[in-house]
């Protein structure tokens, strides 16, 4: 940490700097503070400027070789020199870039790679960023014929049941003579189901491949095939390049709304900063995918990338795992949103960064939509006509295969020039749900998407009584706000920020309408910063449907028997009351008729959905004991689900989401950790302070509770539990062996789980 100029030198000494592994995120590691220059938007997490440095020897025999260093994103303002020159300096901290080392290598020599990151100059964001090399760094070897990074593009023209054309354009850095092009598709069990092979008499590629039969990509079944392709001379192979491809098709149509391979289907999407909660924001693939596999069961089919391209890892998952993706690019144009935001590197680096971006992504299946901004405020004065154009020219000039958006915060078509430009494919609007159902007449002819939707606002566990009133915290932008002394929001779905609304609000709104053709709702996850409506200690938003530790909040029960077949039944709140109290049971379920409610053994009635209801619910006087909810169809009893008064802690429980992982040092086991009674019931007002223990080739990466006003460190070896959970990440050394981990608390009868590294 701090700054050094001399660092950029090889015969720096650096023998004192701590070793650590990318990628790297420092903030994280940091202290929460009110007096950080990050601000509270920002999570209150120390910013400032890095250096990192690596030693490496290139083989003499690659010295016919060009050697390129690729880095998946940095932030920010990073400056890269090797063997001292300069290679050059990159602002956007979200973007993919490189720089060839070859011409300043010494070959059967150390050379050293020095990256300075300047993210000093705060506020840059209005969420929290990290910083460093929070994304993966890769060293690429190649012949000096080879590929063009980022130069092959692979569409699908011509799809049909019996057979689909895969048009792919590539591009290489020179043609030999009596070269070939030799193209290879594997379908998902490696069997090869199309090939042929081409003279190559151009730098630019231009082949088509016929697959007979084709199995379709969608969000059910994210089917992919493999594309391998390579350049021969001779017995020699020059380069080879796999990527994969899904193969499908979608439309959007101002009536009917959204198909995918003729399926009339509702995006049923979410918003997501890039954190990875207590990780911060570091990479990792079995966070990402922890995070896609939640929303995946709760019927999630879509993710909007707020505000930024993501990680590689992250794109790559969600055509792997089903996720339909509308791929951001700039939470703001030339105009500001933060003082030493993006607006400072617009002029210059705009068009370089979303060449970068459309170039890097285009590829992947899973990417439907294009966004060139969130609530830009071009959007209110004649630069956003001019501007808009040229992005969206930009991206058509690379793909036009995709619709483009803008997400837009003006609802009204008179007053927005981003939408007066002419420019967008698709209307993407932010909020403003009340105008939802008369988009017909006020876009006439256009497409729909609801960019940005909810802003609801909850707390894991934290129950307000009563529960039948919807309320706007704070209510306008200008009103006075008091809310919980406890720095919580109920967990009842009945808050919203004053711009949004309530999960059942909007939703009901969207599932009625075909021409709607879907939604994504802020947030997924809660996220490090913007912790609207509450001011300082609070640190992390209250917007998701997850908590920031990832435990389902109990709204996540209602998109999941909304958006999924499987039958649900869940009840809430806990159990435990004063006597006497009067409190708003809720029931969300599905694949049911109606639910019959029991206290204690006593029925206290039967409700059913009416109308367009969401849930059920019953005013219930407090007496302790067991809550229980029976869901039936037709007579026939379809689930159960009980709620038990808990008596005070008694004991801890470990739940791993995995037992054994890669000894490859990135592996991870999420540790749930549960306070129950002696009873086995989870205490839903335990706070005690976990203390952890960890032997074996593994560490402790990152600790939380999902309190969104907790200041505790996301790295210490310990948490206290919030609502009677807390969370440990274990992750793997490059070592094989056992892990213990071991879990105390005062007066708690300990436990202790085991992992394999293998």
């Amino acid at each position: 940490m701090g700054d050094d100029s001399l660092a950029r030198y090889p015969n720096y000494n650096d023998s004192k700097w701590r070793i650590l592994n990318l990628p790297h995120d420092w903030s994280i590691e940091g202290s929460f503070s009110e007096k950080n220059p990050t601000t509270q938007a920002e999570g209150g997490l120390p910013a400032g400027i890095g250096w990192y440095r690596k030693t490496l020897v290139i083989p003499a025999s690659a010295k016919d070789k060009q050697v390129f260093i690729d880095f998946d994103g940095i932030y920010r303002d990073s400056e890269v020199w090797i063997n001292g020159y300069y290679l050059g300096k990159r602002p956007n901290g979200y973007i993919s870039f490189s720089y060839e080392l070859t011409p300043y290598l010494k070959f059967g020599q150390k050379n050293t790679i020095a990256v300075r990151v300047d993210n000093a100059a705060q506020p840059n964001s209005r969420w929290y960023s990290g910083s460093g090399i929070y994304r993966n760094v890769w060293l690429t070897r190649l012949n000096k014929v080879h590929f063009v990074k980022w130069g092959t593009f692979v569409t699908t023209p011509q799809i049909n049941a019996a057979s689909a054309t895969i048009n792919i354009n590539s591009s290489v850095t020179s043609a030999p003579n009596g070269s070939l092009l030799k193209t290879t598709v594997y379908d998902e069990k490696g069997k090869i189901v199309a090939s042929n092979i081409a003279t190559i008499t151009n730098t630019t590629i231009n082949r088509q491949i016929e697959i007979n039969d084709p199995i379709f990509w969608s969000p059910k079944h994210p089917y992919l095939y493999k594309i391998k392709l390579q350049i021969i001379q001779g017995d020699k192979v020059l380069d080879d390049y796999s990527i994969n491809t899904g193969i499908r098709s979608f439309i959007f149509d101002a009536k009917k709304g959204f198909s995918i391979n003729g399926i009339h289907t509702k995006i049923k999407g979410v918003c997501l900063h890039h954190d990875l909660g207590a990780l911060g924001a570091t990479v990792n693939t079995d966070a990402i995918k922890r995070q896609l596999q939640l929303l995946k069961d709760m019927g999630c089919n879509a993710i909007r990338t707020s505000h930024n391209p993501p990680a590689p890892e992250f794109l790559d998952l969600c055509d792997k795992m089903g996720f339909m993706v509308m791929d951001e690019a700039f939470d703001m144009w030339a105009k500001k949103k933060s003082k030493h935001d993006y607006h400072e590197d617009w002029d210059k680096w705009h068009k370089q960064d979303l060449t970068d971006q459309i170039l890097r992504d285009r590829n992947h299946p899973s990417v439907i939509i294009w966004s060139i901004g969130n609530e830009i405020r071009e959007q209110f004065d004649t630069t956003g006509i001019t501007i808009a154009r040229e992005l969206v020219g930009i991206v058509k000039g690379i793909d036009n295969t995709r619709p483009v958006t803008s997400a837009l915060s003006e609802n009204d078509p008179s007053k927005n020039f981003i939408y007066k430009s002419g420019a967008l494919d698709l209307i993407g609007l932010n909020y403003h749900q009340d105008y939802y159902a008369d988009f017909p007449k006020n876009y006439p002819g256009q497409k729909f998407i609801a960019t940005e939707t909810m802003s609801a606002l909850e707390t894991r566990g934290f129950y307000d009584q009563p529960a039948d009133t919807t309320r706007h915290w704070p209510t306008s932008a200008k009103a006075p706000f008091k809310g919980n002394p406890q720095l919580a929001v109920t967990a009842y779905d009945n808050v919203a920020a004053y711009w949004g609304s309530t999960h059942e609000e909007t939703w009901k709104i969207i599932k009625k309408h075909d021409f709607l053709s879907g939604l994504f709702i802020w947030t997924g996850f809660d996220y490090i910063g913007e912790p609207s409506p509450y001011p300082w200690p609070a640190r992390s938003s209250y917007f998701g449907i997850i908590d920031l530790a990832g435990f389902p909040k109990d709204v996540y029960y209602m998109y999941q028997s909304e958006w999924t077949n499987k039958p649900v039944l869940h009840l809430l709140p806990h159990w435990n009351w004063e006597p006497g109290q009067i409190i708003d049971v809720w029931a969300y379920y599905n694949q049911a008729d109606e639910v019959e409610l029991y206290l204690n053994g006593k029925s206290l009635g039967i409700r059913k959905k009416e109308g367009d209801d969401l849930h059920v619910s019953w005013k219930v006087k407090y007496e302790p004991g067991i809550l229980k909810a029976v869901s039936r169809i037709s007579g026939r009893i379809v689930l159960t689900s009980e709620v038990h008064t808990a008596g005070p802690p008694a004991k801890i429980a470990l739940i791993a989401n995995k037992h054994i992982l890669k000894a490859d040092g990135k592996s991870l086991s999420y540790i749930t950790i549960k306070i129950l009674d002696k009873d086995g019931n989870i205490v839903p007002d335990a706070d005690n302070l976990v203390k952890f223990n960890i032997s074996g080739p593994a560490h402790i990466a990152g600790v939380d509770n999902g309190a969104q006003a907790s200041l505790e460190s996301f790295k210490a070896k310990q948490r206290r539990a919030f609502h009677g959970l807390c969370l440990a990440i274990i992750q793997s050394a490059p070592k094989t062996g056992i892990v213990k981990l071991k879990a105390t608390a005062q007066s708690l009868q300990p436990a202790e789980i085991r992992l394999m590294i293998n």
